[in-house]
């Protein structure tokens, strides 16, 4: 089983992101390494580590207003919820389903840091992000959020366009 390391190749230049990777890497190492008698144990704090995770990027990507979030959470909620079926079947007795999604996801975290989170860390430096408060310091690079839901040029849209020119 390929065993996933910490690397300079996963650092993206944000300590708040890349201490994150970190603690996955790490984890999905201690996981791998573990008795089939610990793996339950093992992939739960994983999950508990990786919902967090995710909800702290889904939360970045909110304020920011990121402009592929859609796709990147919806990647997010995809692990989330095979991890959570993996979970299920180790509980059930089945510790080489657990075995083998570890091996799905040493594959699948760097493709994804080094894709989706990279486009993310550039957008975080572009609005001046600051994870620790939350602030984005440059919202004008932020993309503008579209003006209502209903489509282009519904009365309300342009009634607002009209009041704030």
């Amino acid at each position: 089983m390929p065993q996933l390391e910490w690397s300079e190749a996963l650092a993206l230049g944000l300590p708040a992101m890349d201490d994150r990777h970190r603690e996955f890497v790490y984890l999905l190492e201690e996981l791998q390494a573990a008795g089939d008698d610990a793996l339950v144990a093992h992939w739960t704090v994983l999950i508990a580590h990786t919902e967090q995770h995710f909800a702290i990027e889904d939360g970045w990507m909110r304020a920011t207003r990121f402009a592929t979030s859609g796709c990147h959470r919806v990647e997010h909620q995809v692990v989330l919820q095979t991890m959570r079926e993996g979970l299920q079947q180790g509980r059930d007795g089945h510790p080489g389903s657990i075995r083998q999604l570890a091996h799905e996801l040493a594959f699948w975290f760097p493709r994804h840091v080094q894709a989706m989170d990279a486009l993310l860390a550039m957008h975080l430096r572009n609005v001046c992000f600051d994870p620790a408060t939350g602030a984005v310091r440059l919202p004008a690079a932020a993309p503008i959020p579209p003006v209502g839901r209903r489509g282009r040029g519904h009365r309300s849209d342009r009634a607002l366009v009209a009041e704030s020119a």
